[in-house]
Protein backbone atom coordinates (compact mmCIF):
# COMPACT_ATOMS: atom_id res chain seq x y z
CA UNK A 1 0.00 0.00 0.00
CA UNK A 2 1.94 2.65 -1.65
CA UNK A 3 0.45 6.09 -0.58
CA UNK A 4 1.91 9.97 -1.18
CA UNK A 5 1.69 12.27 1.16
CA UNK A 6 1.36 15.94 0.66
CA UNK A 7 2.27 17.66 3.60
CA UNK A 8 3.84 20.98 4.98
CA UNK A 9 2.63 23.99 5.55
CA UNK A 10 3.50 27.84 7.62
CA UNK A 11 1.10 26.10 10.77
CA UNK A 12 1.63 22.33 10.09
CA UNK A 13 5.31 21.54 10.14
CA UNK A 14 6.31 17.88 7.36
CA UNK A 15 8.22 16.73 10.42
CA UNK A 16 4.19 16.00 12.30
CA UNK A 17 3.10 14.39 9.80
CA UNK A 18 6.28 12.31 9.15
CA UNK A 19 6.75 11.52 12.59
CA UNK A 20 2.69 10.48 13.25
CA UNK A 21 3.37 8.02 10.11
CA UNK A 22 6.75 6.58 11.67
CA UNK A 23 5.00 3.38 13.69
CA UNK A 24 2.66 3.01 10.26
CA UNK A 25 5.61 2.71 7.91
CA UNK A 26 7.22 0.59 10.48
CA UNK A 27 3.82 -1.88 9.85
CA UNK A 28 4.19 -2.23 6.49
CA UNK A 29 2.77 0.84 5.31
CA UNK A 30 4.64 2.70 2.34
CA UNK A 31 4.96 6.56 1.80
CA UNK A 32 6.11 8.46 -0.75
CA UNK A 33 6.13 12.48 0.36
CA UNK A 34 5.57 15.81 -1.16
CA UNK A 35 6.35 18.94 1.01
CA UNK A 36 6.92 21.62 -1.71
CA UNK A 37 4.15 22.07 -3.95
CA UNK A 38 5.89 22.40 -7.25
CA UNK A 39 6.63 18.78 -6.65
CA UNK A 40 3.35 18.16 -7.40
CA UNK A 41 1.56 16.88 -10.97
CA UNK A 42 -1.37 15.42 -11.50
CA UNK A 43 0.46 12.96 -13.47
CA UNK A 44 2.86 11.73 -10.95
CA UNK A 45 -0.22 11.88 -8.15
CA UNK A 46 -2.25 9.62 -10.71
CA UNK A 47 0.68 6.41 -10.41
CA UNK A 48 -0.65 6.03 -6.63
CA UNK A 49 -3.64 4.53 -5.88
CA UNK A 50 -4.03 6.72 -3.00
CA UNK A 51 -3.41 9.92 -1.17
CA UNK A 52 -2.75 11.35 1.87
CA UNK A 53 -3.46 15.38 1.89
CA UNK A 54 -2.57 16.97 4.98
CA UNK A 55 -1.64 20.36 3.50
CA UNK A 56 -2.52 23.69 4.02
CA UNK A 57 -3.21 25.86 0.58
CA UNK A 58 0.51 26.81 1.38
CA UNK A 59 3.07 26.23 -1.31
CA UNK A 60 5.62 24.91 1.54
CA UNK A 61 6.58 25.94 5.20
CA UNK A 62 8.48 28.91 4.23
CA UNK A 63 6.42 29.86 1.55
CA UNK A 64 2.19 30.64 2.62
CA UNK A 65 1.62 31.62 -1.46
CA UNK A 66 -1.26 29.39 -2.64
CA UNK A 67 -0.93 26.42 -4.90
CA UNK A 68 -4.54 24.79 -5.20
CA UNK A 69 -5.93 26.19 -8.03
CA UNK A 70 -8.84 25.51 -10.30
CA UNK A 71 -6.90 23.00 -12.38
CA UNK A 72 -5.33 21.58 -9.05
CA UNK A 73 -8.86 21.24 -7.69
CA UNK A 74 -10.05 19.79 -11.21
CA UNK A 75 -7.44 17.31 -10.67
CA UNK A 76 -7.80 15.32 -7.30
CA UNK A 77 -11.78 15.71 -8.40
CA UNK A 78 -10.88 13.80 -11.31
CA UNK A 79 -8.45 11.48 -9.35
CA UNK A 80 -10.62 10.51 -6.98
CA UNK A 81 -13.59 9.92 -9.66
CA UNK A 82 -11.34 7.41 -11.41
CA UNK A 83 -11.65 5.09 -8.64
CA UNK A 84 -8.72 6.31 -6.40
CA UNK A 85 -8.57 7.16 -2.65
CA UNK A 86 -8.24 10.21 -0.51
CA UNK A 87 -7.19 10.64 3.31
CA UNK A 88 -7.39 14.22 4.59
CA UNK A 89 -6.21 14.45 8.01
CA UNK A 90 -6.40 18.14 9.99
CA UNK A 91 -4.77 20.47 7.80
CA UNK A 92 -5.98 19.13 4.29
CA UNK A 93 -9.35 20.62 4.97
CA UNK A 94 -7.85 23.60 6.63
CA UNK A 95 -8.65 25.99 3.86
CA UNK A 96 -11.01 24.13 2.06
CA UNK A 97 -13.82 27.06 2.55
CA UNK A 98 -12.59 29.26 -0.28
CA UNK A 99 -11.93 26.23 -2.46
CA UNK A 100 -15.74 24.94 -4.03
CA UNK A 101 -14.46 22.03 -5.88
CA UNK A 102 -12.01 20.46 -3.26
CA UNK A 103 -15.08 21.32 -0.73
CA UNK A 104 -16.96 19.18 -2.62
CA UNK A 105 -14.50 16.77 -3.29
CA UNK A 106 -14.46 16.26 1.29
CA UNK A 107 -17.96 16.47 1.79
CA UNK A 108 -17.44 19.49 3.99
CA UNK A 109 -15.58 22.25 4.99
CA UNK A 110 -13.51 23.65 8.49
CA UNK A 111 -15.05 27.14 9.96
CA UNK A 112 -12.72 27.33 12.43
CA UNK A 113 -11.02 26.53 15.83
CA UNK A 114 -11.11 27.51 19.28
CA UNK A 115 -7.66 27.88 21.32
CA UNK A 116 -6.17 24.21 22.10
CA UNK A 117 -8.08 22.71 24.73
CA UNK A 118 -8.62 18.86 26.19
CA UNK A 119 -10.67 17.17 23.24
CA UNK A 120 -12.04 13.60 23.28
CA UNK A 121 -12.51 11.44 20.18
CA UNK A 122 -14.99 9.02 20.31
CA UNK A 123 -14.73 6.46 17.60
CA UNK A 124 -18.24 4.99 16.80
CA UNK A 125 -18.15 1.40 17.95
CA UNK A 126 -18.90 -1.54 15.33
CA UNK A 127 -17.85 0.76 12.34
CA UNK A 128 -15.21 -0.98 9.92
CA UNK A 129 -13.25 2.28 10.47
CA UNK A 130 -12.73 2.47 14.09
CA UNK A 131 -11.32 -0.79 14.24
CA UNK A 132 -9.29 -1.65 17.34
CA UNK A 133 -9.58 2.36 18.47
CA UNK A 134 -11.24 3.27 21.73
CA UNK A 135 -12.35 6.62 23.26
CA UNK A 136 -9.63 9.26 24.02
CA UNK A 137 -8.82 12.48 25.42
CA UNK A 138 -5.98 14.68 24.50
CA UNK A 139 -4.84 18.26 24.00
CA UNK A 140 -5.73 19.64 20.13
CA UNK A 141 -7.06 22.21 18.08
CA UNK A 142 -10.93 21.51 18.02
CA UNK A 143 -11.96 21.60 14.32
CA UNK A 144 -15.36 22.99 14.01
CA UNK A 145 -16.62 21.83 10.64
CA UNK A 146 -19.74 21.93 8.07
CA UNK A 147 -20.53 18.56 7.16
CA UNK A 148 -22.06 19.70 3.47
CA UNK A 149 -22.82 16.05 2.30
CA UNK A 150 -25.92 14.43 4.16
CA UNK A 151 -24.96 11.08 2.75
CA UNK A 152 -22.02 11.26 4.53
CA UNK A 153 -21.11 8.26 6.70
CA UNK A 154 -19.41 9.68 10.21
CA UNK A 155 -17.77 7.15 12.37
CA UNK A 156 -15.60 9.44 14.95
CA UNK A 157 -16.92 12.63 16.38
CA UNK A 158 -14.98 15.15 18.58
CA UNK A 159 -16.19 17.11 21.80
CA UNK A 160 -14.51 19.60 24.24
CA UNK A 161 -16.36 22.35 26.18
CA UNK A 162 -16.56 24.50 22.90
CA UNK A 163 -19.06 21.42 21.58
CA UNK A 164 -19.33 18.20 19.65
CA UNK A 165 -18.05 18.22 15.83
CA UNK A 166 -17.76 15.62 13.26
CA UNK A 167 -14.15 14.49 13.53
CA UNK A 168 -14.42 11.76 10.72
CA UNK A 169 -16.43 10.45 7.65
CA UNK A 170 -15.98 8.69 4.33
CA UNK A 171 -17.92 9.61 1.46
CA UNK A 172 -17.78 8.08 -2.21
CA UNK A 173 -16.90 10.61 -5.25
CA UNK A 174 -17.94 8.33 -8.44
CA UNK A 175 -15.40 5.46 -8.37
CA UNK A 176 -13.56 6.61 -5.31
CA UNK A 177 -13.60 7.25 -1.44
CA UNK A 178 -12.81 9.93 0.45
CA UNK A 179 -12.37 9.53 4.23
CA UNK A 180 -11.98 12.76 6.12
CA UNK A 181 -10.19 13.14 9.65
CA UNK A 182 -9.98 16.74 11.89
CA UNK A 183 -7.73 16.06 14.76
CA UNK A 184 -4.19 16.24 14.63
CA UNK A 185 -2.01 19.49 15.17
CA UNK A 186 -0.13 17.77 17.85
CA UNK A 187 2.17 14.94 17.45
CA UNK A 188 1.27 12.88 20.36
CA UNK A 189 -2.60 13.22 18.56
CA UNK A 190 -1.31 11.35 15.90
CA UNK A 191 1.08 8.85 17.90
CA UNK A 192 -2.10 7.62 20.22
CA UNK A 193 -2.64 4.22 19.83
CA UNK A 194 -6.27 4.38 19.02
CA UNK A 195 -5.64 7.19 15.86
CA UNK A 196 -3.07 5.27 14.52
CA UNK A 197 -5.34 2.50 14.30
CA UNK A 198 -8.02 4.99 12.57
CA UNK A 199 -5.66 6.29 10.53
CA UNK A 200 -4.71 2.79 9.22
CA UNK A 201 -7.94 2.25 8.69
CA UNK A 202 -8.46 4.76 6.94
CA UNK A 203 -5.34 4.14 4.25
CA UNK A 204 -6.99 0.37 3.79
CA UNK A 205 -10.31 1.35 3.29
CA UNK A 206 -8.86 4.20 0.39
CA UNK A 207 -6.74 1.46 -0.62
CA UNK A 208 -9.52 -1.02 -0.87
CA UNK A 209 -7.87 -3.82 1.20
Amino acid sequence: MRTLVLCDDYWHPARVVRAGLAPLAEAGFAFDWIEHAAEWSAERMRSYPAVLFAKMNHTSASDQSPWIDNAVQAAFLDYVREGHGLVVIHSGSASNAELPTMRGLMGGAFLHHPPQCAVTMEPRPQHPLTSNAESFTLVDEHYHMTLDDEQADVFLTTRSEHGTQPGGWTRHEGAGRVCLLTPGHNLDVWLQPSYQAVIANALRWCHRV
